[in-house]
C-alpha cells in the first residue's frame, strides 16, 4: 500500500492548490501501479485510503471486456452494487444493460463498466472531491490498461471528475470531447432517466451517436 499512500498524498496536495513540477522525477519505482487489471483489482479491493472504506460492504472495481472499445463510467456504487460487488446491477443497471442490448446492439460483456469511486458513498450521495481524487488513479489506470476508443460518462459527476468540468450535463450531453486521445461522450445517467422518462429521447440520440462511432 506504500505506493497508493503516496498517490493519496499527492492528490491532497493538488486539491490544496499545490502545483506539480514537470521536471520532478522520482527514483522510487514502487509508486507505479500494475499493468494488469487483475493485479490492480487486488490492490483496489484492499484500499482504505478514504473514509468510504469504513462504510462499504464490497469494493466495486468494475467489470466487462478487458479489451473493450467502449467503456462506461458512472458516479459510484449504489446499494445493490455495494452488496454484490458489481457495477450497475440495480434498476439503473438493468436500464443500462437494456440500452446496450437494444440501441448499441451489443452484449454487456462486450463493454467495460466502472465508476469514479469504487466504494458506495453513504446514502448514495455525490462523492466528495477528496474521495474522487483519491480513487481516480484506479480509474485512470483502468482506462490505460483497457485502452477503449470511446469513454461514455454517465451523468454530470462522471463527466465533472474525469474532464474537470462543472458544466451541466444537459449542456454537454451528446457532444464529443477528448481525453488523452480518446473520444468522450457524456449522457444522462440511467437513474436520471428512470426519474425523468421524457429525457430518454435525448439519451437515445446520444447512444445512436455512440453506435455510429464504434
Amino acid at each position: 500500500m506504500k505506493n497508493l499512500a503516496k498517490l493519496k498524498y499527492l492528490y491532497k496536495l493538488k486539491v490544496s492548490g499545490v502545483e506539480y513540477f514537470e521536471g520532478f522525477e522520482s527514483k522510487d519505482t514502487d509508486i507505479k501501479m500494475p499493468n494488469e487489471l487483475e493485479e490492480l483489482e487486488k490492490i483496489c479491493k484492499n484500499c482504505t485510503l478514504c473514509d468510504l472504506a469504513k462504510t462499504r460492504t464490497n469494493v466495486v472495481f468494475g467489470e466487462g471486456n478487458p479489451n473493450a472499445k467502449l467503456m462506461f463510467i458512472g458516479e459510484g456504487p449504489g446499494e445493490m452494487e455495494d452488496k454484490t460487488g458489481r457495477p450497475f446491477v440495480g434498476r439503473a443497471g438493468k436500464l443500462l444493460t437494456k440500452i446496450i442490448n437494444t440501441v448499441l446492439e451489443l452484449q454487456r460483456s462486450d463493454v467495460y463498466i466502472a465508476n469514479i469511486v469504487k466504494c458506495r458513498p453513504p446514502n448514495n450521495r455525490v462523492p466528495t472531491i477528496e474521495e474522487a481524487q483519491t480513487c481516480k488513479p484506479y480509474l485512470l489506470k483502468q482506462i490505460e490498461i483497457i485502452n477503449p476508443q470511446i469513454l461514455v460518462c454517465l451523468g454530470k459527476t462522471a463527466f465533472m471528475y474525469l474532464l474537470e468540468s462543472d458544466m451541466p450535463i444537459s449542456k454537454v450531453r451528446g457532444q464529443i470531447f477528448e481525453y488523452k486521445g480518446k473520444k468522450v461522450i457524456p449522457t444522462y445517467h440511467p437513474s436520471f432517466l428512470l426519474r425523468n422518462p421524457s429525457a430518454k429521447k435525448e439519451s437515445y440520440k446520444d447512444f445512436l451517436l455512440i453506435k455510429s462511432l464504434l
